[in-house]
């Protein structure tokens, strides 16, 4: 097995930041559609508005979560380069492995997301058949 060396965590970084800010700006996004979402719903008491935004909360609570992993995986990038700093180059290589591993859940929470978000996006183009047919 190669050394982990200084460079290795610091690859990631630019990776976790990129990945970070596409997290931001859905968790943004969501945020303004659930803004507007409880505007329309003060208007008009509808049951389908409070199924978009019980949609948009479990949305907003896996952004989160994928926000975590990341940035926990980030911070132990960091701990890592310095364990590795201060020759303690074992534990080290755990705490790597677990920053890759928390990566791994933000990127699969990130799937879910996304899958989630293709249902609410079909149920919306169903109910736009739905007027045009008649």
């Amino acid at each position: 097995m190669e050394a982990l060396t200084l460079t290795t965590p610091a690859l990631l970084f630019s990776a976790i930041s990129l990945i970070m800010l596409a997290y931001t700006n859905r968790f943004l996004a969501y945020a303004a559609v659930i803004r507007n979402l409880h505007d329309k719903y003060l208007e008009k008491k509808d049951d389908t508005l409070l199924e978009q935004i019980k949609n948009l909360k479990q949305r907003l609570n896996l952004t989160r979560w994928m926000q975590i992993f990341g940035i926990t995986s980030l911070l132990l990038c960091v701990l890592t380069m310095f364990l590795i700093y201060v020759e303690q180059h074992m534990l080290a290589i755990w705490i790597f492995g677990i920053a890759l591993l928390l990566l791994i859940l933000s990127l699969a929470l990130l799937i879910r997301e996304i899958q989630i978000s293709t249902q609410a996006l079909k149920l919306h183009l169903s109910d736009i058949e739905k007027h045009l047919n008649t």
